[in-house]
């Protein structure tokens, strides 16, 4: 599509357009929209052909020169896996009632549950544009549906506008109010939860050394290390790891700065491994696995480790992953995270929506709820 010096088309992949123009758009706040993350995910083969994640960016480009002025990392997708917000159901309902509700379009950060920019755009404007922009690639494609998930709650409202159906959940999210350190943090907890974190926390580290690695510290072997225990991990949750082994690789290369790998140590050798990126006021919890069971050691690297690191830091949360309601007595908070829908088919849309309209109240009331029981001091 083209009106005089704008034109709107999908390219091939995040690695076909300019790093520094769609970095621009993406900002440094969230890695996860960053040129090099995304670009990391198709250089290794962990999006892309026989993967059921097909890139397909749409981009915006604008004045003489055809300069990028608006990108959305969109995917055709085969399949409803490696996204998080699960819409099995719909696709059930819809292929019983004689629809093809695959191929779709996933508007994401693949792989990654953690909230972040989806219409990386300057103007309400173009992100306007985006929008519509993507449900014209649907019919052009003959693609049911688009969906976009994990949505920046400041961008909630440019896709309300636009018509795209609202979904909620919830996960749990540790919010640093100022701490100078754990002690301080645990200071905030009632005292029971406060004795009970600290025996998980001396257990867990017993006859361990726990190393921070980041930048240039993190060397191959690590990298080869975590990869058995990623794969151990993908195993157990979703048949097989959905990254391969080169994607850490690449990562490392292109963004080891943004990157915090924790490692347990047992004498020379690492026996666990926790994963995250670094925001620009977030610390993201990915990935984690070992090659030893020992007890809390799960809570240890993920949970307690990246609450170390975001007050070390100074960063304001720390966005552990989905599910987990462990999370909340270990001091992570229910927070509600947002998807939007945008449906072709006006049967299915009405459907959706009016499940949606169910499900937003339950999930209010379950966070409400949970909201009554976190491990903090009364007032």
């Amino acid at each position: 599509m083209s009106a005089g010096e704008e034109r709107i088309r999908v390219a091939d992949a995040v690695g076909a357009l300019p790093r520094g123009a769609w970095d621009r758009l993406a900002g440094t706040d969230n890695p996860f929209v960053s040129w090099d993350f995304l670009t990391a995910l198709e250089d290794s083969g962990s999006v892309g052909p026989g993967t059921g994640w097909q890139p397909l960016p749409i981009v915006v480009e604008r004045g003489a020169g055809q300069v990028l002025a608006a990108a959305m990392p969109s995917y055709v997708k085969s399949h409803s896996q490696g996204e998080y917000v699960f819409d099995h159901a719909w696709a059930d309902a819809y292929e019983r009632a004689g629809g093809a509700y695959y191929p779709k379009l996933q508007v994401a950060a693949p792989f990654t549950p953690a909230t972040g920019p989806r219409l990386l755009a300057r103007s309400d404007d173009d992100a306007a544009l985006l929008l519509r922009a993507a449900q014209a690639v649907c019919a052009r494609f003959a693609l049911s549906s688009a969906h976009a998930t994990f949505i920046a709650p400041d961008q909630r409202a440019l896709f309300e506008r636009g018509g795209w159906l609202m979904r909620s959940d919830i996960q749990f999210h540790w919010e640093n109010r100022g701490y100078d350190s754990f002690d301080g943090f645990l200071g905030a907890l009632s005292s029971r939860k406060r004795k009970a974190i600290r025996k998980e926390r001396a257990a867990a580290r017993e006859g361990l050394e726990i190393r921070h690695l980041t930048g240039d510290a993190i060397a191959p072997e690590h990298w080869d290390a975590f990869w058995t225990f990623y794969q151990d991990t993908g195993a157990r949750k979703w048949g097989q790891p959905y990254l391969t082994r080169e994607a850490f690789t690449l990562l490392g290369e292109r963004m080891a700065d943004r990157i915090l790998l924790v490692l347990a140590f047992d004498g020379a050798e690492p026996i666990a491994g926790a994963l995250n990126f670094i925001g620009g006021d977030t610390l993201f919890g990915r990935y984690w696995g070992c090659r030893e069971q020992r007890r809390f050691l799960h809570f240890e690297l993920c949970y307690y480790q990246a609450i170390d690191a975001a007050i070390a830091r100074g960063l304001a949360r720390v966005e552990a992953g989905a599910q987990g309601g462990h999370k909340l007595m270990r001091g992570y908070e229910p927070v509600e995270t947002w998807s939007a829908h945008w449906i072709a088919d006006p049967g299915l849309r009405e459907a959706v929506a009016e499940y949606l309209r169910h499900e937003r109240d339950a999930v209010a009331q379950d966070r409400s709820a949970l909201g009554e029981h976190t491990p903090f001091r009364e007032g």
